[in-house]
């Protein structure tokens, strides 16, 4: 796991930037906050409820030299999720960058697909998206129009190869579709917007160990997780000023999962 080095912020590619990550008390979050402050953004995360693991990330990224904020946000609750955005400009000064992390994975058969985790998948993987962007392009271009919107989705939106993923890679495909939108819309302003699809990272909610490891690792070019680090490490180029002109993109990072 990589540490948070310390801050020499005149030289790095996010220094006096600001960026917000949803989700990011650990995993790909976690990781991509690391990241983040490490290239010299001020970073905010949101966490759903415990609030020891956001606080001792924001303590590491300080001890550092570097600036973070944590805020509790669900990311199913558009309104908690748009005030903790505006919080986050009102006291940071402004947002360059968005990263919608926060999802969900919630597995089952049709037959026995309850209605209501459909819509939290719905709600969390898909509509969050569409807020979160809305409520922080409020906030980018202030002074410049530098502005980066970089959704994780999911190799599972280009191949869904086990029963009971359907709710899921619907909800990753729908973000490719909002991903091209939203490029679209944004561009005149300078603002970029790109969907990072990883494949088996290696993750709590999906250990490089867990039972289906094997599974996964037989469909790969490369049999085997990602490290956290190597999403965040995309995602950072994506944030960063030598991405300018990559946008309305769908970039895998799934170890050939997809291929």
């Amino acid at each position: 796991m990589s540490s948070v080095s310390p801050t020499s912020p005149a030289h790095l590619p996010l220094a006096a930037k600001v960026a917000f990550v949803t989700g990011g008390t650990r995993g790909i979050g976690a990781a991509t906050v690391r990241r983040l402050a490490r290239d010299g953004a001020a970073v905010a995360l949101t966490y759903t409820r415990s609030a020891a693991p956001a606080q001792a990330l924001v303590a590491a990224i300080e001890s550092a030299g570097g600036k973070a904020l944590a805020l509790q946000a669900d990311s199913a609750d558009a309104t908690a999720l748009t005030q903790a955005i505006d919080s986050a400009a009102e006291r940071l000064g402004r947002i360059d960058i968005l990263v919608n992390n926060a999802g969900v994975a919630v597995m089952g058969e049709i037959d026995g697909f309850a209605l209501a985790d459909f819509d939290h998948t719905f709600n969390v993987n898909v509509r969050a998206v569409f807020v979160a962007t809305q409520a922080a392009v409020r906030h980018m271009g202030q002074g410049g129009a530098y502005g980066r919107v970089i959704t994780i989705g999911s190799t599972n939106s280009d191949r869904v190869p086990w029963p009971g993923f359907s709710v899921y890679g619907m909800s990753k495909a729908a973000i490719v579709g909002l991903t091209k939108g939203l490029a679209r819309d944004l561009g005149p302003r300078g603002i970029t917007v790109n969907n990072v699809q990883p494949g088996p990272v290696n993750t709590d909610m999906n250990p490089a160990d867990g039972p289906m490891a094997g599974d996964m690792h037989n469909l790969m070019a490369l049999d085997r997780h990602a490290h956290p680090d190597e999403i965040a490490a995309m995602v950072a180029y994506l944030a960063g000023p030598e991405s300018g002109m990559v946008t309305g993109a769908s970039l895998l990072i799934d170890g050939g999962f997809a291929a």
